[in-house]
């Protein structure tokens, strides 16, 4: 079947995403309201990406950069070859910090490649675009809440990946404290022990049962609910201030953990006024993004393309 592609571009806005939450190690995310906004249109021969605000002058500008990389992937699966790309990308999600960077460009670069193509989403259901992400990614837990939005629980199944979107209650309202420092999933996983005590495995899976009621219905038990034994202290020796600013929060009464595979902490209830964090960190309250990745026609707009994130509290 011959494949036809939109004449016009297509753009996307993905949300930051935190991973794990403490227990829910490859499993619980959440999407976050702080967004990357890329653009691509089919072009007559090249690879040309163009990076505004993080990531810029550091992230590549061709065929190597992750979004053109999900795309291809995901014209694979289309069977869709264009001779050209031109892609623009306004990032505001950092560069790994446990953010979400990475997942969020797979993410665009599938739901680009998708809707370029004239019959994509037939092609393409939303399942299967959830699938090559998070075998692009290579674990669910980032990319099923950047694609589906709000409190997401993850799994793989022989079939690929699965998720489900849960509403989050009102009053979880989280802080991310993000280091100028930066961290790698692949030197954050290398720090993780082949086996766990049974012990320690049947608490931290009876603790992530517990964070989704916390999450979804009863905040006041996000502090024991966030206990975990499966990650966080085999990473800690690697990311000391992460895991300094971490304990300091949860002695506070606060229900902090480890953002994704780190350096940034995410804090899921508020710290008390006045918490001393010290100049090392940004912080930011974040609002829940309830919508996921989201899709429109034609290019940035003068607003999407200021690399500024609107709204964000420090």
């Amino acid at each position: 079947m011959p494949t036809n592609f939109t004449a016009e571009p297509v753009r996307v806005r993905v949300p930051a995403t935190s991973a794990n939450l403490g227990p829910g190690f490859d499993a619980l995310g959440l999407a976050l309201g702080l967004y990357d906004d890329v653009a691509a249109e089919v072009a007559s021969g090249g690879v040309r990406v163009t990076v505004t605000g993080q990531g810029a002058g550091e992230l590549p500008d061709d065929d190597r950069h992750l979004v053109v990389r999900a795309m291809r992937a995901a014209f694979d699966v289309l069977g869709a070859h264009p001779a050209g790309l031109s892609v623009e990308c306004v990032n505001r999600i950092p560069q790994a910090r446990g953010l979400g960077s990475s997942s969020a460009a797979i993410v665009a670069g599938v739901l680009l490649a998708r809707a370029l193509v004239v019959d994509g989403e037939h092609r393409l259901d939303d399942a299967g675009a959830l699938r090559l992400a998070a075998e692009i990614e290579g674990h669910p837990d980032n990319v099923a809440p950047c694609l589906l939005g709000g409190f997401t629980v993850a799994w793989s199944e022989p079939g690929g990946a699965r998720a489900v979107s849960l509403p989050v209650a009102a009053a979880v309202r989280p802080t991310v404290f993000v280091p100028a420092e930066r961290g790698l999933t692949a030197t954050a996983r290398a720090a993780l022990p082949a086996t766990v005590p049974h012990g320690d495995a049947a608490l931290t899976a009876g603790r992530a049962a517990l964070l989704v009621h916390a999450l979804t219905t009863d905040p006041t038990l996000l502090l024991p609910a966030t206990v975990d034994r499966l990650h966080q202290d085999y990473r800690a020796a690697g990311m000391p201030g992460t895991s300094a600013l971490v304990s300091a929060l949860r002695a506070a009464d606060v229900a902090a953990v480890v953002s994704g595979a780190g350096p940034t902490v995410l804090a899921l209830s508020q710290p008390p006024a006045g918490f001393p964090v010290g100049t090392d960190w940004e912080i930011w309250q974040l609002p829940i993004d309830v919508s996921g990745a989201r899709v429109a026609r034609g290019r940035l707009g003068h607003a999407e393309r200021d690399p500024v994130a609107a709204g964000r509290k420090s």
